[in-house]
Formats: structure tokens, sequence, C-alpha cells
């Protein structure tokens, strides 16, 4: 930003950046946090007739964590909005899910959902029938129907070249029973998942990774959220992961309020004011 004001903005946003590893636990321990009165929740609450903003859950998909969102969370805290980013297991839209409604359960009043790649899946199942989710946010994101799979909707047009990064680990469980981990191959990720992002920041997320398991992709999502709720979708151009052409097919099905942009999978990352000012336009529009 030109302006003396967008630099105030910049500056406190890289300021808050710095802590942004803890920020789930604060956001449910700190006074004044997320879940009590005062603190973020209450800047700048005259935009919303004097109502503290809703509080922002951010989810995160493949091959990706909390952090993945930290350009995100440092936009959005210094436009005075509470935010937690919650941790995705990555097991499978069900009990995703399940460990998504605990972290919505603990949080009161309005909240607004974002979620990322499968992360889509995980949200829409996860706020489905809740009145506290005022608005969805999907960002490059799944938003399956009941019935569809992640895998399902990739493939239902030409242009992920994911299955061939991909490295599968499989591994013996508890039971005996045997199930495979997906990762993306650490000298691809850069290319497939984060092409616009610097190399240095790219080869950190590479080695930080958290799997996914591949039943998680071929399991089909049974709550549709977005059929009733609120719905805003950032559209990747320059995706490798999700062909454009199936998010504009989901985003459209869903009546989604759309922004499309040139960037590659990981635009929390490269984009992050872009991102939180969707999920601002969504808490505004739904103010009330």
């Amino acid at each position: 930003m030109a302006s003396i004001k967008g630099g105030r903005k910049r500056l406190m946003a890289s300021a808050v950046a710095a802590a942004t590893a803890g920020l789930a636990l604060c956001a449910f321990t700190a006074p004044g946090s997320a879940l009590g009165a005062g603190g973020a929740a209450g800047a700048g609450a005259d935009a919303f007739g004097g109502r503290a903003k809703p509080t922002v859950v951010l989810e995160h998909g493949a091959f990706a964590d909390g952090s993945s969102w930290n350009g995100v969370i440092a936009e959005l805290r210094a436009d005075g909005y509470p935010v937690v980013a919650a941790a995705n297991p990555l097991r499978g839209p069900a009990s995703d899910a399940a460990a998504l409604r605990t972290v919505l359960d603990h949080i009161k009043g309005p909240k607004i959902l974002a979620g990322h790649s499968y992360g889509g899946t995980v949200i829409s199942e996860a706020a489905t029938d809740d009145p506290d989710v005022k608005a969805l946010v999907y960002v490059a994101a799944f938003l399956p129907a009941p019935g569809e799979t992640a895998l399902e909707l990739t493939n239902r047009y030409p242009g992920s070249t994911l299955p061939g990064a991909l490295d599968p680990v499989t591994y013996r469980q508890g039971d005996g029973s045997t199930a495979t981990d997906l990762y993306i191959k650490q000298d691809a990720f850069r290319h497939q998942f984060a092409a616009d992002v610097p190399a240095g920041r790219a080869a950190l997320m590479a080695a930080e990774q958290r799997p996914i398991a591949q039943a998680a992709l071929e399991e089909k999502a049974a709550g549709a959220a977005w059929q009733t709720t609120p719905s805003w979708s950032v559209v990747t151009t320059q995706d490798l992961n999700i062909p454009v052409a199936v998010q504009r097919y989901m985003a459209e099905r869903a009546h989604a309020h759309t922004t499309e942009v040139a960037a590659s999978h990981s635009v929390a990352v490269s984009r992050p004011r872009l991102v939180a000012d969707v999920i601002e336009q969504a808490a505004r529009a739904t103010a009330g």
C-alpha cells in the first residue's frame, strides 16, 4: 500500500505474524481473546453496529498446516477480527469435521469459516445446521455435494498434475491393517503447490507439510453447508491441484460470491491480503 495508513497497517501485520504460531492456543486461553469480551473481538466493532466482529475460523487442507494461514491471520487481526486456525487431522471428512466442531462449539458467538483445499470439504460438513456460522469462504477449495469425494471432483475436469507429484507412504496400523498417507515430493512441492511463493518459503512449507490419508480423498461427503449458508469462493486460475474448471463448477453450483485470481494453490500464502479481503467481505455481508 502506498499510503501512510496502509504502511502502518502493514507494519502491524508484520509484527503480528511473528506470534502466529501460538494464536490458536491464545484464542482459547488469553483474557480478551476470541472467546471473551474486549481484545481483538471488540476492535473496530462500530462497523458492525456496535457489535463485536465474528470470529474467523480457518481450516487448512492437505500438505499444509495452520502456519499456511499466517499472513491471512496477521491481516485479519490487524483489522480487528479474532481468529482461530484449527488443526485439521486430515484423516477423513467425517472425523475431521467432528474435530472441527469441537473447536466451533468452544467459540461463542457468530463465526465465519474459511477452508483451503480439502479443508473446504471439512467446513462444509462441520457447519451443517450450525446457526452461528454466518458465512463460508472457500479458498482454492472443494465444495462437495453429499455423496461426492475430493478425488471424484478433482477428476471431473482435466488439469491436475498432483498424482505425479505424490509420495505415498504405506504403514501398518494398530489393528494389523495397512493404510497410506500422501505427501508431495519435496523436490516437486513448489512447482505443484506453491509456484508463486518465494523459493525459501516454499522449501519450508515442503519440509513441514502434513500428510493426508489417501482414504480421506476417497471418502464421500455427508454434509454441504453451502446449500443453506452464504458462501464465497476464491478461485485460483494457476492451480495445479484443483483444476480451475473444477473450482468454477463448484462455485457456480453453490451460487458463491466468486473472486478469481492468477495464483497457485497456495494463494493464502502468496496473496494473504486478497484472501483476508474476501473473508472480511463475507463477514460484513452477513453481519446482523
